[in-house]
């Protein structure tokens, strides 16, 4: 099966692993990629931040990696992709403020593509009003945020994920291993752990 077309929405000072790990994961297992980001075009960059949790009342932040843009969000069509990605981190709170990041995100959730978001990418979907009567989760202190826009917020632990749908939401970057495997299942990607048929004929 030919792989599928993915966008992720990103901005300065978004999670370094919420979008390296998703970036670097699905396209190894044959997807395609575009990250873009409102105001800048393929080739720019942006800075990104370390989200970590060492003991005090909220994460802690430290500066990330430089992430290279592979399109230009001016020119995307969101109709050409089967699936959104949305990273958390510091960039959704202000990506929201872009009207066209909400219509990409209500085209996704109104067609029944389907949408992985993590921690703090709640934050557009509620924005876009995307998430009345849906269960998921998010960073805790998105909580509220979800509830208010109509989802059904669940607290669950740092490293699981939920699926309702088409919609595969986790907390924070601990949960890769769950959100990515449980998104790669509704995106209809099967990963085979058959024995190669050179390493059956040697054993």
């Amino acid at each position: 099966m030919a792989g599928r077309k993915i966008l992720m929405l990103v901005g300065d000072f978004g999670e370094d692993y919420e979008i390296m790990v998703p970036f670097q994961a699905l396209t190894m297992v044959g997807h395609t990629v575009h990250a873009v980001c409102p105001g800048k075009k393929a080739g720019a960059a942006i800075r990104t931040a370390i989200h970590d949790f060492e003991g005090d009342q909220t994460y802690s932040e430290k500066r990330g990696h430089n992430f290279r843009l592979n399109a230009t969000f001016d020119e995307i069509r969101p109709q050409d992709y089967d699936a959104l990605v949305l990273p958390g981190g510091r960039a959704p709170e202000y990506l929201r403020l872009t009207p066209r990041v909400l219509e990409v995100a209500r085209h996704f959730a109104d067609s029944g593509k389907p949408i992985a978001a993590i921690c703090h990418g709640l934050q557009i979907l509620s924005a876009a009003g995307a998430l009345k009567g849906r269960t998921c989760t998010a960073y805790a202190a998105v909580g509220p945020e979800v509830s208010a826009a109509g989802g059904n917020f669940k607290a669950i632990p740092v490293d699981q994920a939920i699926v309702d749908g088409n919609l595969v939401s986790a907390p924070a970057w601990p949960a890769h291993p769950q959100w990515l495997a449980k998104f790669l299942a509704v995106l209809g990607t099967h990963i085979s752990h058959e024995k190669p048929a050179a390493l059956r004929a040697a054993s």
